[in-house]
């Protein structure tokens, strides 16, 4: 059984979008991975088909439903963790991507509006994730880029796994800075280093150039690489 994206969306139009491209649409069409969208309207209780509805208390906005919620949820079946795309949920990062990407699949929840219900995310365990520190119009963009960062790990979709293990983040840096041709640039070289041949010396480069762009751009994920390297000894 491949790995299940099952999506739960007011707009199933805009799945698979970008994931029908490039490595993830290739994967999709070659059975690697399925997608199931839930539009759910469909288990809405009135002939306007309506998922939202006033909240309590006053205030701007709506609020989804937690009947029409619930029964999508138990409409949809899928695998794996319910997930609700939220910007006040827990910071998506490779780690959890990984997690996500070994398991049976995901189902993933898109708000809309105001919000969801509070008494359906308790009432489903439901998982909050974000992708970081802004507000999107709806869950869906969110619920893409989930489910291409967890494709893209799954056995057969990158044709080099030698490529993932050198990505940003597989071992808590940034990635290295790449170049290609052509060696010159307006005026612009490539380091020598990279084309002397020496191997060794290359990784040294690379492994220092991460470290450095980790360092200067992202402090926090510089703080727990260099506390695993002096627990580990190696510093």
């Amino acid at each position: 059984m491949s790995w299940q994206a099952t999506v739960l969306t007011i707009f199933p139009e805009m799945l698979p979008g970008p994931l029908a491209h490039s490595l993830a649409g290739k994967a999709l069409a070659a059975g690697l991975w399925r997608l199931e969208t839930v539009d759910i309207r469909d288990f809405a209780r009135d002939k306007h088909r309506s998922v939202d509805d006033a909240p309590f208390g006053g205030g701007p906005g709506m609020v989804m439903r937690p009947d029409v919620l619930d029964a999508a949820i138990e409409g949809a079946g899928g695998a794996g963790p319910l997930i609700h795309l939220s910007p006040r949920g827990r910071p998506l990062d490779q780690e959890h991507v990984r997690e996500l990407a070994a398991g049976p699949g995901v189902r993933l929840l898109c708000g809309r509006f105001e919000g969801v219900d509070e008494r359906l995310l308790e009432a489903r365990a439901v998982e909050e994730v974000s992708l970081g520190d802004f507000v999107l119009s709806g869950g869906e963009p969110a619920a893409i880029a989930l489910i291409d960062a967890c494709v893209r790990l799954l056995p057969g979709v990158v044709g080099c796994a030698e490529a993932l293990a050198e990505e940003s983040f597989a071992e808590g840096l940034l990635e290295y800075p790449h170049y290609t041709r052509p060696q010159l640039w307006q005026g612009r070289a490539v380091p020598e280093v990279l084309v002397s041949g020496d191997h060794a010396k290359i990784r040294t480069w690379r492994r220092a150039e991460a470290e450095r762009l980790t360092r200067e751009r992202r402090p926090d994920l510089w703080q727990h690489y260099a506390a695993r390297l002096a627990a580990s000894g190696k510093r």
